[in-house]
């Protein structure tokens, strides 16, 4: 069991309330709302778990925007945030290890001559891309030679891919699933051109509760919760994060 410490609780629950938040968008781990409104999933379990280890009650809020989510981070708004790891975004948070992993890939027209990822990133290649998702984020540094062509939504990538008659639309695996369905002859390809690892954000200021967030995502993972979590909530296209071992 982990005991949080007094700073740690002062730090995270200053009132005796931990307040955290999660992206509504992120249809794999906020999966719902209950009666009253709450979010429901994954992430929002996630929460609840941190919750318990620190002895604490827990106001769960739910953002529409993935800068929402870090800005109330990194503001001390919340004393934790559920979103994306990405270097950008660890400028103005601090980041535990992954809790869990998500597969990013491509969706490609019919007919296309692309067959793997690796043939993406040329010149003249435009790719429909949901504006500073995680996935994007990691487009934005590694993309050498194609073009993103930017939208404000994923639903609004998927129309902006179709309309254009763009070369490819990024996404996460299980929504590129679903957007194939409705684009006759599509394709997705093998593999991922990246690992979206969700985790848990905190105020840079907050030394003491880095370490103790970090070992309770180490021990989430470990006793087999995580993994449980996705199960319950018969989530496709990620998986727990593997535990960090140390040498």
């Amino acid at each position: 069991m982990i005991d949080a410490s007094s700073t740690v609780r002062a730090q995270l629950a200053p009132h005796g309330v931990l307040s955290a938040s999660v992206y509504l968008g992120n249809f794999l781990l906020v999966t719902g709302q209950s009666a009253s409104g709450e979010p429901t999933g994954i992430a929002p379990d996630i929460c609840r778990a941190i919750a318990e280890l620190l002895g604490v009650e827990l106001n769960l809020r739910g953002c529409k925007t993935q800068e929402e989510v870090v800005d109330s981070a990194a503001t001390g708004q919340c004393g934790i945030a559920l979103v994306g790891s990405d270097p950008a975004r660890a400028q103005l948070v601090t980041f535990t290890p992954a809790y869990v992993e998500l597969e990013a890939t491509y969706l490609v027209p019919a007919n296309s001559p692309i067959v793997s990822i690796a043939q993406v990133d040329q010149p003249g290649v435009r790719i429909a891309s949901f504006f500073k998702s995680a996935y994007d984020l990691w487009l934005q540094r590694n993309l050498k030679h194609a073009t993103l062509v930017h939208a404000d939504s994923v639903a609004a990538s998927n129309e902006l891919f179709a309309r254009e008659n763009l070369d490819a639309l990024a996404g996460l695996k299980t929504g590129l699933v679903t957007a194939s369905q409705n684009i006759p002859g599509s394709r997705i390809l093998d593999g991922q051109f990246t690992g979206i690892q969700q985790a848990i954000a905190t105020k840079n200021s907050n030394h003491e509760s880095i370490e103790f967030l970090s070992a309770c995502v180490q021990e989430l993972i470990s006793t087999g919760l995580v993994t449980a979590l996705i199960q319950k909530y018969r989530v496709q296209g990620l998986s727990a994060a593997p535990v960090l071992t140390h040498s």
